[in-house]
């Protein structure tokens, strides 16, 4: 298969799970299964402590908490066991399992085409909408937006639902998109760090119906290449907090804790990193506050794991599963970040 062929990343990781790729190594068998997880030994760096290396079923990803000290998708850990690029690794998933390749990227279409899930096989569920999972960082930066999405309507009901102050709506540009790509979605416009607008992610306002995602982004945008409001946080002072999704980091931003920023998922890409580094120095510290889940709480382990060796890390741990940072009071905030609210 020639390495020209171009690869719909997306569609390969919708068509083909970890369970399946585990399987095709004759690894699954070492693998205790635990509700949704899947627990083991490390494959890649052939570890031994039965627990160190975990596989979320549903959420299609996975994390060793050992030597790798990463995670990522099946893309990633293809791509880590054969020590190959990420475009190697996706034209190896694709030999193993009859996905289809081309020999250039679709131009004219608006949705990057699917790939049909190989026979017999079950394809991954569909990931949730706050958990979608970085792509793989293959360093090409996103190009700022010619354009600007107009006549949003900011007094939807949807974003008072969710606690957001009509100063807030402004501050961050929200509304319900009409027309066009983000048709029936919020609008949330997504800067770089120089302050740029290079995309807009659509929230569907509500629960969407079955096989429609909660959120929805432009073919060939990386979220992985981004932190979510980092253009205006590293302006200012006291520790970063570092959030999960869009609304956890404006709910804090609202309640005054401005230094805040969202990886857009739960896993912390090789880009994201290096952005913190940019933006902080040994001195600093970062409070890591993802969700209470099982993604969360991977995703936390991991992060404080990786920025612990150049500056001083906190990880916040909610009492309850299923807690998020909005649903913090301005009050909790002010007690976890050191008066920083």
């Amino acid at each position: 298969m020639s390495k020209s062929q171009f690869v719909d990343f997306k569609a390969v990781k919708a068509a083909v799970t970890m369970e399946q790729v585990l399987q095709h190594y004759g690894l699954l068998d070492q693998m205790k299964r635990s509700g949704d997880s899947l627990s083991g030994p490390c494959p890649i760096h052939n570890g031994t402590n039965p627990t160190q290396f975990r596989v979320s079923v549903s959420k299609n990803c996975w994390n060793c908490f050992s030597d790798c000290k990463c995670g990522g998708n099946v893309l990633d850990f293809v791509a880590k066991k054969e020590d190959i690029t990420v475009h190697a690794a996706a034209l190896k998933l694709c030999e193993w399992f009859n996905l289809p390749t081309t020999d250039k990227p679709p131009e004219e279409e608006n949705e990057p085409p699917r790939a049909t899930p190989p026979a017999q096989r079950t394809p991954a569920p569909a990931p949730t909408a706050s958990k979608e999972k970085s792509q793989p960082d293959d360093g090409t930066p996103n190009v700022p937006l010619k354009f600007r999405l107009e006549q949003l309507d900011g007094k939807h009901p949807y974003l008072t639902e969710r606690g957001l102050t009509p100063e807030t709506i402004v501050d961050f540009g929200l509304g319900h998109c009409a027309k066009g790509m983000m048709a029936g979605r919020i609008a949330i416009p997504i800067h770089n760090a120089e302050g740029k607008v290079v995309a807009y992610a659509g929230r569907w306002p509500g629960e969407p119906a079955e096989g429609t995602p909660k959120y929805k982004l432009p073919p060939g945008f990386r979220k992985s290449q981004e932190l979510f409001n980092l253009d205006r946080a590293g302006k200012e002072p006291g520790p970063l907090v570092i959030v999960e999704g869009f609304f956890g980091a404006m709910k804090l931003w609202q309640c005054g804790l401005k230094r805040v920023v969202a990886l857009m998922g739960s896993t912390l890409s090789t880009a994201q990193a290096e952005l913190i580094r940019k933006h902080t120095d040994s001195r600093s510290q970062v409070i890591v506050m993802l969700d209470e889940d099982e993604a969360g709480r991977a995703g936390r382990e991991d992060i404080v794991s990786r920025l612990a060796p150049w500056l001083f890390v906190k990880a916040h741990l909610f009492e309850q599963a299923g807690q998020q940072p909005e649903h913090l009071t301005p009050e909790e905030l002010h007690n976890i970040c050191g008066g920083a609210p």
